[in-house]
């Protein structure tokens, strides 16, 4: 009985409900905002630039960049994107591609709005998000009300699940470990952090996530270039079969287009949570500069752009490249076994780090 009301509330939402909404809401923006993703992408990588420069009463829009970049780099850029292609076929990473430029819109007007209604505590820092702005800017506190406790259920007892379950899942595959000291583990090492409070939690992101960010992808570029002759016809592969071109992927099997569309957009909005409004709440937290609240906007659509973009093509490249996409292993031991195919046990241990530290954005 629970398995049919989860799994009817599962198609709801993410067939029906948070697809059409938040990829309509991405267009709104995108329309309304001039294609802003496109015609200041240059001017975000300069906001970028400066963003470590903040103040005391508040963290630097780095700090962050980098809190909410351990919210998104998880289980959605490793597993979630081997689930994709699994069950959608290579094209679903293109769908990937479109809502992330559509996301970057949503981030750069939720995050914005974020640093508009924020206001100071009585520790002297700053907090906001949806649960504010709905409440002052639109007038509504009942629907601020109804978000934040959608958000402490969502975020308390879903996320946190999934992502300890990506990890305990990494580290059974590697080590053997049993998943229930695993949990305890993750229980014991994040509360260290989460303890200190936001400003603990900001100083450690923006220390290991870049480290973290920066060592996979680079692991993901030189696997590109040892298959550089296989990169033509991998894209060909995803563009094809993203529109039903390709009348067979991944040993024989046919994927529609509307498969790869609903895999792409629902993995897509997973992972980068533009429009899910997490992003918005730790983005009201920081002291921009330049002191403007559209400088955070520019510095969280930035996000969207690295975590889906840059890493879950990433994890694409990993996957395709290795030829493993029909597997029937589940999302992160076929992201595993596409890792270690490539470089060997090592690659195994790289994952299980990086999908470790995913378990701060509990916080």
């Amino acid at each position: 009985m629970l398995e049919t009301i989860v799994n009817f509330l599962n198609a709801l939402l993410w067939g029906k409900l948070l697809v059409y909404g938040l990829v309509g809401a991405g267009l709104y923006f995108t329309v309304r905002l001039g294609f802003i993703q496109l015609t200041y992408f240059k001017h975000s990588i300069k906001v970028m630039t400066i963003s470590r420069q903040g103040c005391d009463s508040g963290l630097s829009s780095f700090q962050v960049f980098c809190t909410s970049m351990a919210a998104r780099v998880g289980a959605g850029n490793m597993a979630g994107v081997a689930v994709a292609i699994g069950a959608a076929g290579p094209g679903a990473v293109f769908w990937m591609w479109v809502i992330a430029v559509l996301g970057m819109a949503t981030a750069m007007v939720e995050s914005t709005l974020a640093q508009v209604y924020k206001v100071r505590d009585n520790d002297g820092q700053f907090r906001g998000g949806p649960s504010y702005y709905m409440e002052k800017g639109l007038g509504q506190r009942w629907m601020g009300v109804l978000f934040a406790f959608f958000l402490i259920i969502a975020f308390g007892l879903v996320f946190n699940a999934v992502q300890a379950n990506t990890i305990t899942g990494a580290m059974e595959r590697v080590f053997g470990l049993d998943p229930t000291y695993v949990g305890i583990g993750l229980v014991i090492a994040s509360g260290f952090v989460i303890i200190g409070g936001l400003r603990k939690v900001a100083r450690v992101s923006e220390f290991i996530v870049p480290i973290m960010a920066l060592a996979y992808i680079l692991v993901a570029f030189i696997i590109v270039i040892f298959n550089i002759e296989q990169l033509p016809a991998i894209i060909s592969l995803i563009v094809k079969s993203a529109f039903g071109w390709q009348e067979a992927a991944a040993g024989g099997v046919a994927y529609t287009v509307a498969q790869a569309m609903q895999a792409g957009i629902a993995r897509g909005l997973f992972s980068n949570e533009a429009g899910m409004g997490s992003a918005a709440n730790v983005a009201a937290s920081a002291s921009p500069n330049p002191n403007h609240p559209a400088s955070q906007g520019f510095v969280q659509m930035m996000g969207v752009f690295v975590d889906t973009i840059v890493i879950c093509t990433a994890t694409a490249a990993i996957i395709l490249l290795s030829g493993d996409i029909g597997s029937s292993d589940d999302g992160i031991r076929l992201t595993i076994n596409a890792m270690s195919s490539h470089v060997g046990d090592w690659g195994e241990h790289l994952l299980r780090w990086r999908s470790s530290y995913s378990v701060l954005h509990l916080s």
